[in-house]
Order: C-alpha cells, then structure tokens, then sequence
C-alpha cells in the first residue's frame, strides 16, 4: 500500500510575523503522477532531502530538477512529478514576506520556482543542512534557529500586512479600492506596495484567498457547489467553476471527489487535498 505524509509545524512566537509554517512532505514509494499543488498566496523556500521533483511549468515546459528552490506566487496550479522517494521540507512565509528571501527580485518570480542558490548562494546552502539538521533531530528546531536570523534583519511593510489582514479576514471579498480607503492611502499607493511585497496584485491576492476559503468548505461540508459559491461571494455557480478551473486546473466535480476523498478522483490530486487541509495525510 502507497504511504504519503503531509504534516505542518507552526512557527515559534517570535516567528510568526514572517513565516506560516514548516512542513514535511514523504512519500517512500510514489507514482509517477504528476501532484498539483492550489495557490495559496504565500511564497515558498523548498529542500528536497530525497530524490527532487520534477516542477511541471504552466507552459508546459519541464523544469530541471533542483534540490532548493524559492517558489515565488503562483498565478496557476503547481504541477509536480516524483522520480523517486520524497521527503521534501519546506517553509511557508506569510504573505507580506515574500521579499524576506527574493527581495526586490519579488515581482518577477510569479510563476516560477527558480534555485534558491541563484537568489542567494551562501544562505541556500545554509538552508539546505538546516533542513538535513531537522531531519538528524526529528525536529523543525534548526530551521527555525537559521531563519530567526534572517526575520530579525528584514522590516516587513506594515501597511502591506493590515491590508493582508483584512483580505483575509474577509476571505478575499473585499473590494481594493475600499480597502485602500480604510487603510487611508490611494489605491494606486496599495497596489504598488503591495506587489513589491506579496508578489501578486491586491486583486489577484484576494481571488486566491476567496479560493482558498471555497476549497475549505468544499472540504468540511457537504455543500453544493453553487451553494458555497454564493456564499464566498462569487456571482453564481458559473464564476466558481471558472475561477476553480483557472486556479486550480481541474473541473469541480473532480476537485470535489477529491477532497472528499473519492478514491475514484485519482490520486494527482491527494497532494492538492492535504495542502488544502493544512494536516496530515495517509491513504
């Protein structure tokens, strides 16, 4: 029988302001199906302990395997295909820290997962025996040690963070230009600012909040489809299943089954499920 795990650790205190969490990826037998991955607004560093993933690009295109990456915000599904036994680590930040790593290079990186080592050598290689270090212990305490350092010297932009509070509070219904207003700057200020800080546009950062809150009551309730539209502010059915399909690359039934955990929806999508959870997963 095929064993996949998926586990989550949350931030000590004083990191939680910049990261969101580390988690933990093994799969000692895989398929060769390619696992997609939801966006989720948030950017990420990766260390492949096992054998690497192979990074299915939305153009089709087949990136070369990599044992680090940063992968910046994603405008699509993250397609991914093992070619060996996984155990992958990796660390989510929170959405106004994407700049802690990619810096000004930020923007640029939306949809891509480029090597670590071409954004900052010294601190990939760091990372990577932080990761092997989390591993010999059995503990997320080294990673959290090295990146205590690198959140201490970086000034996250505050008015960035209130408007991603207040995205997310709202589960991404919101309208900018009125957000703009109640954090008083122009919309224009916001957009700028929030781009160079989060990666992707306040729009595009609230469509996938608003995703991501459909994909969890999809998950924990049986609701119908059109049901949980209408309640995450979509129009009706039709918007969902455009937004779903855009972002997620499957038709909602399929999505459905899967979190349902169907197991005739296939298991390209047992990843998709577990991340979306934020849990473990065994089949």
């Amino acid at each position: 029988m095929r064993w996949m795990e998926y586990v989550e650790h949350a931030p000590p205190a004083d990191l939680r302001r910049h990261l969101q969490c580390l988690w933990i990826l093994r799969d000692d037998a895989p398929d060769d199906a390619i696992q997609v991955i939801y966006p989720d607004g948030r950017c990420e560093l990766l260390a492949e302990i096992g054998v690497p993933l192979r990074f299915h690009g939305p153009d089709g295109e087949i990136r070369a395997d990599q044992a680090l990456a940063f992968a910046g915000q994603q405008l699509g599904p993250i397609r991914l295909q093992a070619t060996g036994p996984v155990h992958c680590i990796g660390v989510r930040l929170t959405a106004a820290c994407g700049g802690l790593i990619a810096g000004e290079y930020l923007p640029a990186l939306r949809d891509r997962a480029p090597d670590l080592r071409t954004l900052n050598a010294g601190f990939a290689e760091a990372f990577h025996a932080a990761a092997a270090a989390c591993v010999d212990a059995e503990s997320p305490e080294p990673l959290w040690a090295l990146l205590r350092q690198r959140c201490a010297a970086f000034a996250a932009d505050a008015l960035v963070e209130r408007a991603v509070e207040s995205l997310d509070a709202a589960d991404g219904d919101l309208r900018i230009a009125a957000l703009a207003k109640a954090l008083g700057c122009s919309l224009r200020t916001l957009q700028a600012r929030f781009l160079a800080a989060v990666g992707m546009t306040p729009k595009e950062y609230a469509r996938v909040r608003r995703l991501q809150a459909l994909l969890r009551t999809l998950d924990s309730e049986r609701s119908a489809i059109a049901d949980a539209a209408a309640r995450h502010g979509f129009n009706d059915q039709a918007h969902a299943t455009h937004d779903l399909l855009r972002w997620t690359g499957t038709t909602p039934a399929r999505l459905v089954r899967a979190l349902r955990a169907d197991p005739d929806s296939g298991n390209a999508l047992r990843l998709a499920a577990a991340f979306v959870r934020g849990r473990h997963l065994t089949p």
